[in-house]
């Protein structure tokens, strides 16, 4: 049995539908699951990664996990993992792990803290790092919407936008071929791109030009209060300014799990048009 966590985030959602177009048992956790649509068939179950209460019925007869944890009860679940039978995580961290100071770093502290307590656990555990995602561009959405500029504190800052497809082929990958397991794995989208360029390319796939603005630093973390907190939000100002005109590392990562390139930005945003065009 394969337990997918985070069953309502789209790496998730994508992932569950190919495990079960393999015919292979799948069941889905989520705080929420009567928020979840899976494909017929496919279990649900209660499982919220803040709360061990409901670790055990997630669990019970599963033996590879799909995980997208915080650092709070990663060492709960492990352990009660190990004694359910899981021989195989699957993690999805984050490549901010790489960085020169992970530790000082929030954002990625709380992957690399995920990673070392399952590195540390008996089960085998295989990583996958990716950079930028895609998604993150949706947080443009009510701007160009609205017909707002979208404020930039580092326009020139460079990304690998990946496709969060790509990330669930990458994971398939990683769950159900056993020559990647165990590994670690950085995926990257296919190019390098300035945050203007990404901007670019939407507008293109849109049809529209989307105005931008070059904000300030503080003029960004007031726009932004209401959702990123500010530990956060200046973890991500320091990393895009030091990605400020120098372009991101590339890897072939996706094609080497996958067996195709990586999907462009322009494809991303293709998918997700909608977003920026409906009301």
């Amino acid at each position: 049995m394969f337990l997918i966590t985070g069953g309502r985030g789209a790496v998730a959602t994508h992932l569950t539908t190919l495990l079960h177009r393999d015919g292979l048992p799948v069941r889905v956790g989520s705080a929420r699951p009567e928020d979840l649509a899976p494909p017929a068939g496919v279990e649900t179950v209660r499982l919220d990664l803040t709360d061990p209460v409901t670790f055990p019925a997630a669990l019970e007869g599963v033996t590879t996990v799909f995980l997208y944890a915080t650092a709070d009860h990663v060492t709960d679940f492990a352990d009660l993992a190990h004694r359910a039978g899981v021989t195989h995580v699957v993690l999805l961290s984050s490549a901010s792990v790489l960085g020169p100071d992970p530790a000082g770093d929030p954002l990625a502290k709380s992957h690399l803290d995920v990673e070392q307590a399952l590195l540390a656990s008996p089960i085998t555990t295989t990583i996958l790092r990716p950079g930028s995602f895609a998604a993150n561009a949706g947080g443009w959405a009510w701007s160009i919407k609205s017909g707002k500029p979208v404020s930039l504190p580092y326009p020139h800052a460079h990304h690998d936008p990946i496709h969060e497809y790509d990330v669930a082929e990458a994971a398939h990958a990683a769950l159900t071929d056993p020559r990647h397991r165990g590994g670690l794995f950085t995926l990257t989208g296919p190019a390098s791109l300035t945050f203007t360029e990404q901007i670019e390319q939407l507008a293109a796939v849109i049809g529209r030009p989307i105005p931008v603005r070059h904000a300030t630093r503080e003029e960004w973390k007031r726009e932004t209060a209401d959702y990123i907190p500010a530990v956060y939000a200046d973890a991500l100002l320091n990393w895009w300014a030091s990605q400020d005109g120098k372009p991101a590392h590339l890897t072939d990562t996706v094609e080497h799990l996958t067996g195709h390139p990586a999907r462009p930005f322009t494809t991303w945003a293709a998918d997700r048009a909608a977003a920026f065009t409906t009301s």
